[in-house]
């Protein structure tokens, strides 16, 4: 059988491969610290659990229509204008299977063949396979703990070139949890928006971040760039993972686009998961969500904690989503090998930075503190006693 050259290129999502030796080792009666996957422990608000129990056998479970419920659309909107004060229409709104289709739909709709695609080194592993599966030549632009291991407009500007069509943003990014500041991100928008090129901003752990000193949430990007997709999900803030729901905002003008691709790549979001998630946006859910984000905040300060006791610097805290990414340059191991003997050795799974690009590949791992408290100690404390080992 012949296998696409698409299929034989892609590498491996590494945090799913760390993932299943764990759970094989788990299999084989060992227990494994798994701190390699971003997947809240909490599970859905007791609402949306209870809300599916009754969708289930009470209708039938028809098709909606390819851009979603109407009913969840508006709550989506409504949420943006009740959160983040952004007004929008939930005709803008496209419910997907999860944040990867509609990823793979905003790139579908964007991407020619040859398009050049800035983003950030380390960044999501998906994004770049996702843009180079529709032609995409992906440019992985520099960052450094002095940017947050973020973008800024300037060196945006210095690796813009004649073939560069669009960019890919995270923020709060996935591995270092840090974000874009506010008015920075305005201005890798105004310079591409300038240019004429689209703009992708993945706020999937937007909701995780950090509040201010008034207690305000981070802005999204749709509060100064209405023209930007943006991408969401119900996985993380609302910790509905294995529920495969997201969405995105899109300009109106690509609506039409979006729900020809989503008719023909997947029909629709799950029927019951959208009916269900209605009640993610009730304030007993959101207060849940909210008191879930305190938690995660106080995890993070347990794991920063540790790993600096046990001596694994941590360059950039994170402000956001639930990751921390440490060098281990100093063990004399690269990250695949640290991460590879941390899990034979002493049952951590962990991810090496080979998953999110080139510049941190040997010397970065990404640790997810969306484990319970006494898991994350437990792990520390593992790695704390591998790492006596090496010296």
């Amino acid at each position: 059988m012949r296998i696409s050259q698409r299929a034989r290129s892609v590498a491996p999502f590494y945090a799913m491969e760390f993932g299943k030796h764990a759970a094989a080792l788990e299999a084989a009666g060992r227990h494994v610290v798994k701190l390699s996957l971003g997947e809240p422990d909490f599970g859905a608000p007791p609402a949306v659990v209870e809300a599916m129990r009754d969708v289930v056998g009470s209708r039938p479970m028809s098709y909606t229509g390819a851009l979603g419920l109407p009913e969840l659309r508006l709550a989506i909107a409504r949420f943006y204008g009740e959160r983040h004060g952004v007004d929008v229409d939930p005709a803008r709104v496209v419910v997907t299977a999860g944040a990867s289709a509609a990823l793979v739909l905003g790139a579908a709709a964007l991407v020619d063949p040859g398009d050049e695609v800035l983003i950030a080194d380390p960044s999501y592993p998906c994004n770049r396979q996702i843009a180079e599966s529709f032609g995409a030549r992906v440019g992985l632009v520099p960052t450094s703990a002095e940017s947050r291991y973020q973008l800024d407009a300037a060196t945006v500007g210095s690796y813009w070139t004649d073939r560069t069509r669009g960019i890919m943003v995270a923020s709060p990014s996935n591995p270092t949890g840090t974000s874009v500041p506010a008015d920075e991100l305005a201005a890798i928008c105004a310079l591409a928006r300038e240019r004429d090129a689209w703009r992708i901003v993945d706020e999937i752990y937007l909701d995780l971040g950090d509040h201010d000193e008034h207690g305000r949430p981070p802005r999204s990007v749709l509060s100064y760039d209405q023209e930007a997709v943006v991408i969401n999900s119900f996985s993380k803030y609302f910790g509905m993972t294995g529920w495969r729901l997201g969405w995105c905002v899109v300009p109106e003008a690509l609506v039409p686009a979006l729900e020809r691709l989503a008719q023909n790549y997947m029909i629709c979001a799950s029927t019951p998961a959208q009916y269900a998630a209605l009640a993610c946006f009730t304030p007993e859910s959101l207060a849940v969500c909210e008191e879930r984000r305190a938690e995660f905040g106080r995890r993070r300060t347990l794991v920063l904690d540790g790993l600096a006791q046990i001596g694994l610097p941590v360059p950039v805290p994170p402000d956001g989503a639930f990751y921390v990414y440490f060098d281990v340059s100093g063990t004399g191991l690269t990250s695949w090998e640290f991460c590879g003997q941390a899990l034979e050795e002493a049952q951590v799974a962990l991810t090496p930075g080979r998953d999110f690009g080139v510049g941190t590949a040997d010397t970065h791992v990404r640790l997810s503190y969306a484990a319970s408290a006494e898991e994350l100690s437990e792990g520390i404390a593992r790695l704390g006693k591998f790492l006596a080992t090496l010296t």
